[in-house]
Formats: structure tokens, sequence, C-alpha cells
């Protein structure tokens, strides 16, 4: 099969490798959408995101859907020409964390596309079963692709305990971004508000289900949302960017008793927040590391017409094409939303 290859931050090339044998609780799956996350991005710029660095050839890749063509002798429940989404992370199952339900704080994770591990831009993958997710009739493989990114977003807004009548504003309106927007329309949030610098994301984000869109480069976001909201500030803030200003903002925004989600990947080094003004507000904070026993309920809810999760996919590409998708990912930031490598 071919792999495409990252030899280093920088440059991609494709090499044959065998096809990976199926062990007895396995599946081998045959890639058909794969999509690029911001981390591809990262890895292929920088070499490292914290402290993940990339010290030997990786594959990366983790957002990735396909078809079965073999499964594992232990196997129940899925057969050869079946479609399912990967998700992307291996816990241990057996530490504290896995055990009492939080396996995306597991240490011992092995995560695609996470140094040192291989990811998904590869022609075939040999996989738990237990972590290939069966899609149904009405659910694509594209579609099921991006649910690990729609994966990211509900496990925010269940940080932020989104439910009906409540308001909230999304910080970033990226691909996490709108997922989070989609997902907290579906939960029964319907006064959301929306930020971002990018024209063509802010018209999305109203696409998608925020009732107003702001550019945080001209608007006055703090007195824009405090105007809409009676004074009030909105009851959950989803930081989706990893911006040191968009943070410092959230305690402005959020209303007394609050919640502030935390979803974006901080920057190196240190922001501020202002903890008087949180203290006095009684607002908490939350963050978001991955998810965790979300795959199930994201297909279902795609499926039933709650999130129209393929209307963030605005780009795609061969397989042959990696190098330039993930440059275009770089060089179009201004048109770019989530760039799908569709496979042949």
């Amino acid at each position: 099969m071919k792999c495409a290859l990252m030899e280093k931050p920088g440059l991609i090339v494709y090499e044959d490798r065998p096809v990976p044998a199926v062990g007895g609780d396995e599946v081998l799956v045959r890639i058909e959408h794969i999509g690029i996350c911001g981390s591809d991005v990262h890895y292929f710029q920088k070499g490292r995101i914290g402290d993940f660095v990339v010290e030997r050839p990786i594959v990366l890749g983790h957002e990735s859907a396909g078809c079965v063509v073999e499964v594992g002798a232990s196997v129940r429940g899925l057969a050869a020409g079946d479609r399912v989404a990967l998700e992307p992370g291996r816990a241990c199952g057996v530490c504290s964390y896995c055990k009492s339900g939080r396996y995306n704080l597991c240490p011992s994770v092995v995560f695609m596309a996470t140094p040192p591990y291989d990811g998904a831009f590869v022609e075939y993958v040999a996989y738990p079963a237990h972590l290939a997710f069966k899609l149904p009739e009405g659910v694509s493989t594209l579609e099921g692709s991006l649910i690990e990114p729609l994966a990211v977003g509900i496990h925010a807004a269940n940080q932020g305990r989104a439910r009906l009548g409540l308001s909230a504003a999304v910080l970033g309106a990226g691909c996490i971004g709108l997922v989070t927007v989609m997902a907290l329309r579906s939960m029964g949030v319907t006064e959301i508000y929306a930020t971002d610098t990018i024209r063509a994301r802010r018209l999305k984000a109203e696409e998608l289900g925020a009732r107003r869109a702001f550019d945080p480069a001209v608007d006055n976001v703090p007195a824009a949302i405090a105007d809409a909201t009676g004074g009030e500030g909105v009851d959950i803030v989803l930081e989706t960017a990893g911006s040191p200003a968009a943070t410092g903002q959230t305690v402005e925004l959020v209303r007394r008793g609050g919640v502030i989600v935390l979803v974006g990947m901080a920057p190196e080094g240190r922001m501020q927040l202002d903890f008087g003004k949180l203290i006095a507000k009684e607002a908490s904070i939350k963050t978001v590391f991955r998810y965790r026993n979300i795959y199930p309920t994201a297909i279902r809810a795609v499926e039933g017409g709650l999130i129209p999760l393929a209307k963030i996919a605005t780009d795609h590409f061969s397989f042959s094409e990696i190098p330039e998708a993930i440059s275009h990912c770089i060089n179009d930031k201004e048109s770019v939303i989530k760039a799908v490598i569709d496979m042949p």
C-alpha cells in the first residue's frame, strides 16, 4: 500500500509499505476520507505541538473513515463491507482514568498522528474493532471522517453544561469553533454569538446556527455581547482558537455564575485572566482535552439531521495531493475551513 510519510517538517514523500496484518480483535479498513486537522498543519510547519515533538518520520492524519475489508477472528458486530469511523485514541484500559471512564486522560494513550505514532494518511489501517464505529446508511464516510472534530465540539458543549434556553459565545470560528456551534444548537442553545477575524468563517458560523458573528479586530466584542444580552453576558463562553487575547476576553463575556470552557490549544507560555473579576462573578473554568465516550452520540446526531456536518468540508484533495492540501491550508486561511482527502 501507499502511505504519505512526513520525513521531516515541511517534507512529505510517498512510500510503499506492506498492508498491515489484522489481529484477532482488529479490523482492516480501507481508508476513504481523511480530514486535515490543524495539528497536522502544525506538525508540518513546526515539528511540534507543546511537549509532542516530531523526532522521526511520521504519518500524519487522524480524522478518518473507510470500509472494512477484513475482520479478526474474535471480532463481532462488524463485517467486510461495513463503513466505519475510527476513533484515533487507543487508551490502556487499566489505569484509574480509563476505569473511571475518563480515558481521554490516559497517560499511556496511543493517538494517531501524535509523535511517535503513525496516523491515517495511508491506504489501509489495521485497527481495534471497538474503536471502529459503524456508520448507518444515511451517514457518509466523508461525514464519518469529521466525527472526530465533532466529538471535540460535543465534549466542549458538555463541559459547558449546555442545555435548552442557555446562551453561548464561541470565540474562534475555525473547524472546532463551527462544530462547537453545531453541537450547542443540537442541545437547544439557540442564542449563540461567534467571533473570528476571517469573514468566510463568520458567514459559515451564522449559516450553521450563530445568531451573530463578530470580527474581534473591528468590533468591540464585549460591548456587542453585553448589548445583545441586556448587560448580563452569556451563560457559556467557549474559546476554541487558543488565542491569548480571546482567552483573556472570556471573563468579560461570561455572565455571573456562568462557565468558561477552554478548548483551543494554548500557545507556549502564560496567558492572563482577570481572576478578581472571575471570582466576583463566581464563574467556573472548564477545559477540554480531546473527548471521551462521544462517537456513538455524534454519529446518531448526524444521522438524525441535528448536525449538518458535511457543510464544514470546504476543500477536497486526492491522496496524491496531500502536500498541496496542507500547503493550501497554510496559505489560504481566508477560504479554507476544513480540507478533506478523498481516497481513490
